[in-house]
């Protein structure tokens, strides 16, 4: 008896933890979808599964801190935040998760069930992953190209980000680990001067999904609450607008939104405190702030699917109106006609700049692509992904230029704009984006967060001083944005462009080449072919600044 209660003592004290993995960061969550799939922080929870106010870490670590298996000791990040590994409170180095999983508590241990998706799966991750406020400017974007000019860009751009995303995947096959991702790989193969150009340009492209969110949320507040303003106070001053027979504005130009003739009436005191490009970026500190300082992001994840649903929204938003407007489009007559379309235009680099963010999807490829369920079909999931979210943007963009009924140049890089805030769908539309993003906006923050405290060695929450510093800093820098350059498609496409250059064009082809070099197979013909890529990228950014 004595021996088997030994046995059975020592098969009760075995530690079930299996292992924890590891995964990527995001670098910009898709503006208008937060849903990922089974791999997304709605289905397999943002860090871990708790529903208090504390932080997910300090749970986490009263849950492991007793585990006797070393690997139960590594903390699951969330997905948004897979850049850096945590040692209990400590972020002490970089490190990137290999996948997400639900973890259950059993006493003092951990137990993990291995995680795989099916292709099915996969291909819609990386098509929800992958669509951002993108959507809303791309008719803009076709317009700065002009029709053929816009639809070459999307097709080249998109096969561009198709191989450049794939080579990192085979790099990674060939050099990466369990833990690895571009930031490894690029220490690992390149240097670490490498790594902390792919961490810092990390931090700008989080800060610039921030400035496009707080850009797009002052100006849905602003016309959602001028909607119920004039609704239940209009008079004979406020309701002073006479719109052209399609019902739309064309702020560019005047002749096609006019005002009658008490334009040149003084503000009213609402029009003086409620103001688009003054004093709304500023109230929205108000609804925002209070959400920015939680020790854990877990209550906005409940808020997924409002991602996807205004996605859905704005497709049948835009066939309803493209519908009732028909096409307009007329190619054969001369410049200055309300239905003229370029097929040409000279502004193209504006659009080639909005499409590589657009595209952008190369430092959480890793992540999803590791969770398929049959990696021979790795290429081909990327591939069938990528086309569709070309035919979404085709949709999208294609569909509304050919039919907006004014002078294709009034197309606004929101395209939400170009609607009167009479109009009651697009007044739903941004009622609808504005809640979507008010619960996005929080985790972009918090991975912009975790990812400078990370890169200073802190803990997750350091203090509630460093927290707040860290988001007045984030505020500001919006504010400022929202006032004075209140343009999200110039926010994106220099984004597109800065960032991409080092994500999409630059470390992809630089880490093929090394991989290439390190198995001897380095030829004349990869290093012209490749290097053109990058040339490719810098000459898109440097174009930027003559738009």
């Amino acid at each position: 008896m004595g021996r088997v209660a030994r046995k059975l003592s020592k098969k009760s004290n075995r530690p079930r933890a299996k292992s924890m993995f590891t995964a990527t960061e995001l670098e910009i969550q898709p503006l208008l979808s937060s849903d990922i799939s089974r791999t997304s922080l709605a289905e397999n929870g943002f860090i871990f599964k708790y529903d208090s106010e504390t932080s997910d870490v300090e749970n986490a670590k009263n849950t492991i801190h007793t585990t006797t298996s070393p690997k139960a000791n590594e903390l699951l990040y969330p997905y948004y935040l897979r850049s850096f590994s945590l040692d209990y409170d400590i972020v002490n180095r970089p490190k990137f998760y290999r996948k997400l999983q639900p973890y259950i508590p059993l006493g003092d241990t951990i137990t993990t069930e291995p995680y795989t998706q099916n292709s099915l799966v996969t291909i819609f991750a990386i098509w929800n992953t992958i669509m951002g406020t993108s959507l809303l400017a791309m008719p803009w974007s076709v317009e700065r190209a002009g029709l053929v000019m816009g639809l070459i860009l999307m097709f080249a751009i998109a096969g561009l980000c198709l191989y450049t995303s794939n080579r990192i995947l085979s790099v990674q096959v060939l050099h990466g680990n369990e833990s690895g991702e571009v930031a490894q790989l690029s220490k690992k193969l390149l240097g670490p001067w490498a790594e902390v150009i792919a961490k810092l340009f990390s931090f700008m492209i989080l800060l610039g999904a921030n400035i496009v969110y707080w850009i797009l949320m002052s100006n849905f507040l602003y016309y959602s609450v001028g909607y119920f303003h004039d609704l239940l106070f209009a008079d004979e001053n406020t309701a002073a607008f006479e719109f052209n027979s399609t019902n739309l504005l064309c702020p560019n130009d005047p002749d096609y939104s006019t005002s009658s003739s008490n334009s040149t009436r003084p503000f009213s005191l609402y029009e003086k405190v409620w103001n688009l490009n003054t004093t709304v970026p500023i109230f929205l500190v108000i609804i925002v702030a209070p959400l920015l300082n939680f020790r854990s992001a877990t209550f906005f994840t409940k808020f997924n699917s409002l991602g996807t649903l205004s996605v859905l929204y704005l497709f049948v938003f835009i066939m309803i109106k493209s519908y009732s407007w028909g096409v307009n489009i007329n190619i054969s007559t001369v410049g200055g006609m309300p239905d003229f379309s370029d097929l040409y235009k000279n502004t193209f680099p504006a659009t080639s700049g909005m499409l590589t963010l657009s595209l952008f999807i190369h430092n959480i490829i890793i992540t999803i692509m590791r969770n398929n369920e049959n990696q021979k079909h790795n290429t081909r999931d990327l591939t069938i992904a990528f086309v569709l979210v070309l035919l979404t943007y085709l949709l999208i963009g294609i569909t509304f230029y050919v039919c907006f009924p004014l002078a294709k140049s009034c197309i606004e890089d929101n395209f939400l704009n170009n609607f009167p805030s009479t109009d009651v769908f697009s007044i739903v539309a941004r009622i609808f984006l504005f809640f979507q993003l008010l619960t996005v906006y929080p985790l972009i923050s918090y991975m912009l967060r975790v990812q400078v405290f990370a890169a200073l060695e802190l803990s997750i929450y350091p203090s509630v001083l460093h927290v707040v510093a860290l988001n007045c800093f984030v505020i500001i820098i919006c504010i400022l944005f929202a006032i004075f350059l209140p343009h999200i498609g110039t926010v994106i496409r220099f984004s597109g462009a800065i960032c991409g250059f080092v994500y999409i064009y630059t470390l992809p082809t630089m880490l093929h080449l090394a991989s290439q070099k390190k198995r001897n197979l380095l030829t004349t013909g990869s290093i012209i072919f490749h290097v053109s890529i990058s040339i490719i990228g810098l000459a898109n950014l440097i174009a930027q600044f003559f738009v």
